[in-house]
């Protein structure tokens, strides 16, 4: 007898952490990613869908269809009221969890919250209380994969668990997914689910088994100019960008690969960054499974993307000592008691549990060709993301969309599949009107007119509207790009429209005032008058 389906179709929404653009085999990477390619191949391919460059605000966004803003987020998780954004998901929003479980979905979030200023305690901004009946996870940002701290299911601190031979935390996101899948199929196979699987990888630390480095021995061996260059003949081959785009140059601060030194230590590098996405798709690859299986797949609209660009952070940040004391995303030692080894430098080769590195510039720079920049800035390079969007049931056929849309729009086009209305009230709240628009037409294939855009992420600023786009970095003046046809920002027309830059700059301040961005201005001086240190880490 086949399983019994629900009316409405479950929703299953898979995250990368400052996964670049380019990485997947099917945005034309070199890294195996044969399972995410199945999904994107056989659904929608979005070109153009936009994040908000950063981990908090990406997901603040992405749960509840509002700007980072609007949510308390306006940063990462710092506290810093009265004068700066709260860190936590305030009142005034509501998580996709809430709205659907209200609806009566089942809900779970299998990995990284990060969504909360309070990590050991309870608050009302933890996912427990926030709509995910079930949660097994970090609450913090990033973290060891073999010692991951804020390691917690429910409201129980389980860091102890991972003390067990062979955990490795993708792996253990991926295992809890599977478990409610199969569970959720067992109990209530007629009751509709949405599964929320945020993963680490491949955020720093650069943590891989030896055998998953293995396995890309060679691979990058061309260095990063040849491959940047590789990549975007693919993007182009693929349909994904337009024949004629342009690749940026390699980042001013980065030699030319025949001239990097240590080229054996920086292979590995990328080798283990390599590792990481490898073992993020054999763990989609497990979940499409587990839907598979239980006859759930047809039924699922199933969403793939990054949080943000590539990210060129070095390691340690700021202070040494006072890095390797964050207890929140640096474990004391390792499980055997050994310390651990920090920083990005030849003696370091990354991978085992005792290390603690990241990949470089010149790698993200590749991971997000053709763009310029990287996670935290509001160019392409920071705000671009991979989605897939994969739904048999529903209409969404194999199709490569260009037409522009942002994180607000998710929420929005997850209520539009599965028929539920976003509530005017909620008790004891006020919730904002959505934000975004559903994409689901657009998926289905009809054509959709853009809409207007907006970004801030430290004081970095973007408008896109029509053919336009206009960005800054913070201090610096604004430029504007004809980002159909300069999709890698190379071609500034500030000089040449001024009247584009004033009306588009106006437009921008109106709308960070409409939804609450704080000047950056104001914030560093916030942490510069209590003593708190680099307020962008």
């Amino acid at each position: 007898m086949p399983p019994t389906r629900p009316a409405r179709p479950h929703v299953v929404i898979v995250v990368a952490d400052d996964m670049g653009y380019s990485d997947l085999g099917c945005f034309g990477g070199e890294i195996a990613t044969p399972n995410l390619d199945r999904l994107g191949r056989g659904g929608a391919r979005l070109t153009r869908l936009y994040n908000t460059t950063r981990c908090s605000p990406s997901r603040a966004s992405l749960l509840t269809g509002l700007h980072p803003h609007q949510t308390g987020i306006g940063i990462l998780t710092s506290d810093d009221r009265p004068d700066g954004y709260r860190g936590s998901l305030n009142e005034r929003c509501l998580t996709i969890a809430e709205v659907l479980r209200g609806a009566g979905y089942a809900t779970c979030l299998s990995g990284k919250w990060h969504l909360a200023s309070e990590l050991w305690t309870p608050t009302d901004a933890w996912p427990s209380r926030r709509g995910f009946e079930r949660f097994f996870g970090t609450l913090s940002g990033c973290g060891s994969y073999y010692r991951p701290t804020t390691l917690t299911r429910g409201e129980q601190n389980i860091e102890s668990e991972a003390a067990k031979p062979g955990f490795f935390y993708t792996d253990a996101i991926t295992t809890d997914a599977e478990s409610f899948i199969r569970a959720q199929s067992a109990r209530e196979p007629g009751q509709p689910f949405v599964l929320y699987v945020a993963f680490t990888a491949p955020h720093w630390p650069l943590h891989a088994p030896p055998e998953d480095i293995a396995r890309y021995r060679g691979t990058f061996d061309p260095g990063w100019d040849a491959l940047r260059e590789a990549r975007l003949r693919r993007l182009v081959a693929e349909g994904l960008m337009p024949a004629g785009t342009t690749l940026s140059d390699r980042d001013p601060t980065q030699p030319a690969w025949r001239d990097a030194p240590d080229k054996a230590w920086q292979l590995v590098r990328m080798q283990t960054y390599a590792a990481q996405i490898d073992r993020l798709d054999r763990g989609v690859g497990r979940i499409v499974a587990a839907l598979t299986e239980t006859g759930a797949l047809p039924n699922t609209l199933f969403c793939f993307l990054s949080d943000n660009g590539a990210s060129a952070e070095g390691l340690p940040i700021a202070d040494p000592e006072t890095f390797r004391h964050r207890r929140s995303i640096v474990p004391p030692s390792t499980w055997a008691g050994a310390a651990l080894r920090i920083g990005n430098t030849p003696e370091i080769e990354p991978g085992p549990d005792d290390t603690y590195a990241s990949y470089g510039r010149a790698w993200a720079n590749l991971s997000n060709t053709p763009f310029r920049f990287y996670k935290r800035w509001v160019h392409e390079g920071g705000i671009s993301t991979p989605l897939i969007a994969h739904w048999p049931d529903g209409g969404i056929n194999a199709s490569i969309l260009h037409t522009p849309f942002q994180l607000t729009d998710v929420v929005p086009t997850v209520l539009d599949a599965t028929g539920v209305a976003y509530p005017a009230s909620y008790p004891g709240r006020e919730p904002l009107p959505l934000e975004g628009r559903s994409m689901l037409p657009a998926l289905r294939g009809a054509q959709v007119e853009p809409r207007t855009l907006y970004w801030e992420h430290l004081g970095n600023a973007a408008i896109r509207h029509g053919r336009w786009k206009l960005v800054r970095e913070h201090s610096h003046p604004w430029e504007l790009y004809e980002i159909d046809v300069d999709r890698a920002e190379l071609s500034d027309q500030a000089r040449n429209r001024p009247e584009v830059v004033a009306e588009l700059g106006a437009a921008w301040a109106a709308w960070a005032k409409r939804v609450g961005v704080i000047p950056w201005e104001r914030i560093q001086e916030i942490y510069r008058r209590d003593g708190k240190g680099d307020p962008t880490g």
